[in-house]
């Protein structure tokens, strides 16, 4: 099961990101883990929220550029070495992570977003050892 992540492009410059911020608090689109990566003139903001689509709309509404891209959201113990292990099984399957940033909800399981070469291949691998999906609707709940 794919996630959708909503990747926002916002110029390098004091207050920007917060302006995205508000768009969506102001449109009630709960942001349920997010990545920032920074360049000297822009930035790339990453988002898992409860409402990819609307996110985007709303967001476009207010003139920032943004995609949706299919993610994997994997649960795994939250214990050394699982996040290793998992990796090993998408190498194995040779997958490539092009990215990934953790997403933190209590409790005893970890999460982590990947986003692969392969989704597809990548979840047979993550199944195969056992290791769950997560789907956005699935993380709003919890």
């Amino acid at each position: 099961m794919f996630a959708k992540q909503l990747s926002v492009f916002i110029e390098n410059r004091q207050g920007r990101l917060g302006e995205v911020l508000n768009v969506l608090k102001k449109n009630e689109v709960n942001i349920l883990s997010l990545s920032l990566a920074d360049t000297t003139e822009y930035g790339l903001l990453r988002l898992i929220v409860d409402d990819p689509a609307k996110g985007k709309e709303c967001l476009a509404a207010e003139g920032f550029s943004s995609l949706l891209s299919e993610v994997l959201v994997i649960e795994i113990p939250h214990t050394a070495g699982s996040l290793q292990g998992l990796l090993k099984e998408i190498e194995g399957a040779n997958v490539n992570v092009e990215y990934m940033y953790g997403l933190s909800i209590a409790g005893e399981k970890a999460y982590v977003v990947l986003k692969p070469s392969d989704l597809a291949k990548a979840e047979a691998a993550a199944a195969a050892c056992g290791i769950q999906t997560v789907s956005n609707d699935a993380l709003s709940a919890m």
